[in-house]
């Protein structure tokens, strides 16, 4: 068994200094913790794999191909491969689990 504590994974995102800390990677899925500061902005390109996103803290908005959504605590966000999206008018800072299937970087573009 693989067990987490957000305030653990929290911890390790900090002193990584970087926007996403992956804490699983095994061969059909991976997850990830994505922080993102209110006002900033969400540098990421459509990926090669299906992706979920369920919003830990924070308010913001979410475009996905068309759609313009607002997200809160609780919200949970599907995105296909390869469909183009992004975090923006980030009122509070974003604290995100992410969820790649298969393992991000395992597919081809």
């Amino acid at each position: 068994m693989q067990a987490f504590e957000l305030a653990d994974l929290l911890q390790q995102q900090a002193a990584a200094k970087g926007s996403y800390l992956e804490f699983i990677r095994e061969p059909s899925l991976s997850c990830g913790l994505y922080i993102l500061p209110a006002g900033g902005i969400d540098p990421q390109q459509p990926h090669t794999e299906d992706e979920l996103y369920y919003i830990i803290s924070g308010h913001a908005q979410i475009t996905v191909g068309d759609e313009v959504r607002a997200v809160q605590p609780g919200s949970v966000i599907y995105v296909a491969a390869h469909v183009e999206h992004r975090f923006h008018d980030i009122r509070e800072d974003l604290q995100i689990l992410v969820f790649f299937a298969p393992l991000k970087g395992s597919k081809e573009s």
